[in-house]
């Protein structure tokens, strides 16, 4: 028995740090990519797909999302934890919403489609890691029910992209994030981190993908790689300043990496121009080598 989709959830609320400078700029998901904005290619797809309801959880630099409402008529809610905790909160203001329903990240870019109207069962999208690999990685039981989460691994398929809750899983597991919501130790909790504690009672399939398809960029070398015309035009006011004092191109700034300054006090990055390393700290527009 298929399930109707009802709506979709778009989590576009964190900071995305480690995409440093971009998003000391702008929210990750407004970036464009090949030519569109990335969270308005995925609201597009959803609604290819006949998936009307679209509501998207905001909290960092919230306001540049709300152009939205009028050029998509999608509903915008707000996380105002979204410094505190991780997002597991963004699953938890947008409670009342969630049925049989797309759970997305903001910041995926997906070749084809890969959203439906109808959805078999619960499943969680995964890609096939030759080899080791750093992210989440799952097995399957003779049901291909999903019976195992690990950080890490090689030789398995591993959560990117998307997932689908149907009703009975999405009420099952609104219980028991209800239950643990407020321990202290549930607030860095990603939502998967939750799951991975309850397999037994929270089904869900591994939805397979060939790794063509999703996409992730968590620095602003990865996207360089998919999107080339990053290489010389980062769209980013930090680095067109930093190659101007430097005097380089922007296609010489490379290895960006975020971090915090030495008192965890600010935030910054350090890269690579011309053969020598350097460190800039944001708030106070502050370059040096290192």
């Amino acid at each position: 028995m298929g399930y109707k989709v009802d709506n979709a959830i778009i989590m576009a609320a964190g900071t995305a740090s480690r995409f440093a400078p971009l998003s000391y700029e702008r929210p990750k998901a407004l970036i464009e990519v090949k030519g569109e904005i990335l969270i308005e290619r995925q609201i597009r797809q959803l609604r290819e797909a006949g998936v009307e309801q679209i509501i998207i959880v905001v909290g960092y630099m919230k306001e540049q999302f709300m152009y939205l409402r009028d050029k998509f008529g999608v509903e915008i809610i707000e996380n105002n934890d979204y410094l505190t905790r991780n997002n597991n909160s963004s699953i938890y203001v947008a409670k009342e919403y969630i049925k049989n329903t797309y759970i997305c990240s903001s910041d995926n870019y997906f070749s084809e489609n890969p959203f439906e109207s109808e959805v078999d069962c619960a499943y969680y999208a995964a890609v096939y890691a030759d080899g080791e690999t750093k992210e989440w990685c799952m097995t399957e039981d003779e049901d291909g029910f999903i019976n195992s989460v690990t950080v890490g691994g090689s030789n398995a398929w591993f959560m990117l992209g998307h997932t689908f809750w149907s009703e009975e899983f999405s009420k099952r597991f609104l219980e028991i994030l209800e239950s643990v919501y407020e321990l202290p130790e549930t607030a860095n909790l990603l939502w998967e981190s939750i799951y991975m504690a309850h397999l037994d009672k929270l089904k869900m399939k591994i939805r397979k993908y060939s790794e063509s398809v999703i996409f992730e960029f968590d620095t602003l070398d990865e996207l360089r790689g998919f999107d080339e015309s990053y290489i010389s035009n980062t769209r980013s006011a930090i680095l067109k300043s930093i190659a101007c004092e430097l005097a380089c191109e922007e296609s010489d700034i490379t290895e960006v990496t975020a971090c915090k300054t030495l008192d965890n006090s600010a935030s910054g990055m350090r890269f690579k121009a011309n053969g020598k390393y350097y460190e800039y700290t944001y708030n106070i527009k502050k370059l040096k080598e290192v």
